[in-house]
């Protein structure tokens, strides 16, 4: 006989159990609050099927971007392995400033055919989840993602992870058509695609479900998470067949736990927030005023050209920023070289954006991040002396990104996965995360997500 408590019975629970009788004292397994029920988007039998075939499709056009970036090096700088950063650097000022040159012409002519010949669909995953129902369209976004690695791969300073983020969303997208999914469940799988395509090309599973969660759907229930680990995890697999398995930075030391360290976390929280603020609201004003329509041919060439020119001395802000990032958390770099780098990069960053590019900002935020750690980091040893650099610019690269995307749990992940460090001074990390990220969201609120949404989007 099925045992009934507060009058609701157990078989109502959603999934229904297969264990139909309560535990001794008669209390519900639904009184858990994240476990509740699936919510709006069923986890049905086919929705499962369709978060492992998005995973699939996310991390087979994660290899395939990442190829062809790889392949823009190569014919740009001659890189095939090591360091991206020294690859350029080889290059003669000419030839660097060429590139971007180049670039930026490519640039201008693909994205201004895109976005006048598919300008009804969409391809902005953050918009299409927070103000839409998910709707992607599976050529403009292919097109942008395909145009951006290549012009990332010739110097460009955005992120590499917008594209493989965008096609693991519209892949969700086109997969609830042909599943015949609700619309609950098409924005669900459409977040888990792009949270996946994050994961995918950066070997952090874990990092891209939690992006999932805390960035794109804001929601740490049960129903969420699950989906998001799932789609993560089975793109990052996938990605493997070409991706290395490795940590995206390398050779990262094991920085041991300070009082120095743990007093200046403190401090530094402060003044990294109040540059996120900063930072933050130039990405946003670089978005609203990009260059559109015919305006793209002049403005993204001249634009192209000023970063390749400034590239002239500081070739390390090429590209999303991953070596300029690697090198400060090995402790490599002058006082003055740390200090042109967290300062130059956003700018360089917004430039390219204004002039009508489609790019990431989450490495450049995170280098940005990881230099400022580093500066500071080289200031506070002449005051207390006995910390590694390395230590700050981890810290720092936490610290910003959290506080950038207004998800400091996800900044916390990603920072630990993408370098297999920063464990035994996560204590620290925390305090400084915690702190900039309140700052922001109490002085401004907005992300480099957020930030960037267009201006017809509701307040």
């Amino acid at each position: 006989m099925e045992r009934k408590h507060d009058g609701e019975s157990e078989r109502l629970r959603v999934p229904p159990p297969l264990i139909k009788h309560r535990i001794a004292s008669g209390r519900g397994a639904m009184e858990q609050p994240n476990v509740t029920n699936d919510g709006e988007a069923a986890l049905t039998p086919t929705f499962w099927v369709a978060i492992v075939i998005t995973g699939i499709a996310t991390g087979l056009f994660g290899v395939l971007l990442m190829w062809l970036l790889k392949l823009a090096e190569r014919a740009a700088f001659n890189y095939r392995s090591g360091s991206y950063e020294g690859a350029v650097a080889a290059t003669s000022d000419i030839h660097r400033v060429a590139s971007l040159l180049v670039a930026g012409v490519i640039g201008a002519v693909c994205w201004f055919l895109i976005r006048r010949y598919l300008k009804h669909e969409k391809s902005e995953i953050d918009d299409a989840l927070w103000n839409g129902d998910g709707e992607l369209g599976l050529r403009r976004s292919f097109l942008t993602s395909v145009v951006s690695e290549v012009v990332i791969g010739l110097g460009a300073s955005v992120g590499r992870e917008a594209a493989p983020k965008l096609m693991g969303g519209a892949s969700g997208s086109v997969l609830s058509h042909w599943m015949r999914l609700t619309p609950a469940q098409k924005r669900l799988l459409v977040a888990c695609g792009g949270g996946a395509g994050l994961a995918a090309v950066y070997n952090v599973p874990l990092g891209g479900a939690i992006f999932t969660a805390e960035v794109l759907l804001g929601s740490f229930a049960l129903p969420t998470v699950l989906p998001a680990l799932a789609c993560s995890l089975i793109a990052t697999m996938v990605a493997w067949i070409y991706l290395p398995s490795s940590a995206t930075y390398v050779d990262i030391p094991a920085y041991r736990f300070s009082a120095s360290l743990m007093v200046w976390s403190l401090l530094a929280g402060v003044v990294i927030g109040l540059l996120a603020v900063f930072y933050v609201r130039l990405i946003g004003w670089a978005s609203h005023f990009r260059a559109k329509g015919a305006s793209i041919f002049w403005a993204m060439p001249l634009a192209f050209l000023a970063v390749g020119i400034i590239g002239i001395w500081y070739p390390q802000l090429f590209g999303n920023g991953k070596d300029m990032a690697h090198e400060a958390f090995l402790g490599i770099g002058g006082l003055w070289l740390l200090f042109a780098l967290f300062a130059l990069k956003p700018f360089v960053t917004a430039l390219t954006l204004g002039s009508g590019a489609a790019g990431g900002v989450f490495t450049p935020f995170l280098s940005t991040g990881a230099a400022l750690g580093a500066f500071l980091g080289a200031l506070w040893i002449h005051v207390w002396p006995g910390t590694p650099v390395g230590a700050f610019a981890l810290i720092g690269a936490a610290a910003m990104i959290g506080a950038s995307m207004q998800a400091p749990l996800a900044g916390l992940v990603l920072v630990a996965e993408l370098t297999h460090s920063g464990f035994s001074i996560m204590i620290p990390m925390m305090c400084a995360t915690l702190i900039a990220t309140f700052l922001v969201r109490h002085i401004d609120g907005y992300s480099i997500y957020s930030a960037r949404l267009p201006g017809d989007s509701p307040v």
